[in-house]
C-alpha cells in the first residue's frame, strides 16, 4: 500500500491576496538585517509579477552599536540609531517601499498601542533567547480561531535561530488552515509553533550570551561572518516557495555552515 507524500498547500489568501500582504519581522539583528533586505528583494519580483507585494514593519528596540557593522547591515554612520529606523529608511529610500519601523520590542505591552493590536499575515521572528520564542507563541496562540475574514488575519510564522556556525529555520501556521482535497497528496493544515516541535530542547537550552560585544572581532568569535545571511537567503527562497509554487513538502531546514550541510525538515 502506498503512502502519500505530506505536503501543505500555501492558504487560498497568500496565493491571490487582494492587498499587500503584511509581514511583522521581529528582530532587526544579524538575521534581521539580511532577512529583510531579502524581503524587499522579494517584495521588488512580486510587483513585476502582478502580485500585490508585502508590507512590512520591523520591530527591534535595540541601537546600533560599532560590533554591529560587517556582520550585521549596518553602516558607520548609523552608529547609535535604532535598527529597525535605519534598516527600514534605508529599504524604502533604495526600492521605494512605505515600510514601518517600531523601535520597540515586540511584546504584549506594546500590542496595545499598536493599530489592528499589530496584526499580520505572516510573522517573522529573529530572536535570541528562546523566552522570546515562547512569549510569542503565547500571543500568537491567541489568533489561532477567529479573524477569519480579516485582511491581516495572522496565518504563518517563520521563526530563525542560530549558534555559532549552525543554525534552523522553521514554518508554522498559525492554527489550521483549510486544505483542498487531493488523491495524489496528504495535505497537512497544521504545522505546529517551534515552541510545541523543539518544546523540551528549547526548554533546556542554556541562555545564549547576551553581553555586549566591543568590536567586530569580539563578535565573530560568537557567530559566524556568514552564518545570518545563509539562514535568511535559504528562509527566503522558503518562503518564495510558499508565495509562488502554492506548495511544500519541507517546512523548514537545519543548516551546519562550518560543514556546508543542510538537512531539511519534512512534513508529517
Amino acid at each position: 500500500m502506498n503512502t502519500l507524500t505530506a505536503v501543505h498547500f500555501t492558504d487560498s489568501y497568500l496565493v491571490s491576496p487582494t492587498n499587500p500582504i503584511t509581514v511583522n519581522l521581529i528582530g532587526a539583528g544579524g538575521t534581521g538585517s539580511q532577512m529583510l533586505t531579502s524581503l524587499a528583494r522579494m517584495n521588488q519580483a512580486m510587483l513585476a509579477l502582478d502580485y500585490p507585494g508585502l508590507m512590512v514593519t520591523v520591530y527591534d528596540d535595540d541601537t546600533v552599536s560599532p560590533a554591529n557593522l560587517g556582520r550585521q547591515l549596518f553602516a558607520e554612520a548609523e552608529i547609535g540609531l535604532p535598527k529597525s529606523v535605519a534598516l527600514v529608511n534605508r529599504i524604502n529610500r533604495f526600492f521605494g517601499t512605505n515600510w514601518k519601523a517600531v523601535a520597540k520590542r515586540y511584546d504584549t505591552e506594546i500590542l496595545r498601542y499598536l493599530p489592528d493590536y499589530g496584526k499580520a499575515n505572516l510573522y517573522i521572528t529573529c530572536v535570541d533567547h528562546a523566552a522570546a520564542r515562547f512569549e510569542i507563541a503565547e500571543m500568537l496562540g491567541q489568533y489561532r480561531s477567529g479573524y477569519r475574514y480579516d485582511r491581516n488575519r495572522p496565518l504563518y510564522w517563520m521563526d530563525f535561530g542560530n549558534s555559532k556556525d549552525t543554525g534552523q529555520v522553521v514554518l508554522s501556521t498559525i492554527g489550521e488552515l483549510k486544505q483542498p482535497a487531493s488523491e495524489k497528496f496528504a495535505p497537512v493544515g497544521n504545522l505546529p509553533f517551534v515552541t510545541e516541535t523543539f518544546k523540551e530542547l528549547l526548554a533546556t537550552a542554556d541562555a545564549t550570551d547576551d553581553t555586549p560585544s566591543c568590536s567586530l572581532a569580539e563578535a565573530l568569535t560568537k557567530q559566524d561572518l556568514f552564518i545570518n545571511s545563509t539562514l535568511a537567503n535559504m528562509g527566503a527562497s522558503l518562503l518564495w516557495q510558499l508565495f509562488r509554487e502554492g506548495i511544500l513538502m519541507n517546512r523548514g531546514f537545519f543548516l551546519n555552515l562550518h560543514d556546508f550541510r543542510t538537512q531539511p525538515i519534512k512534513l508529517t
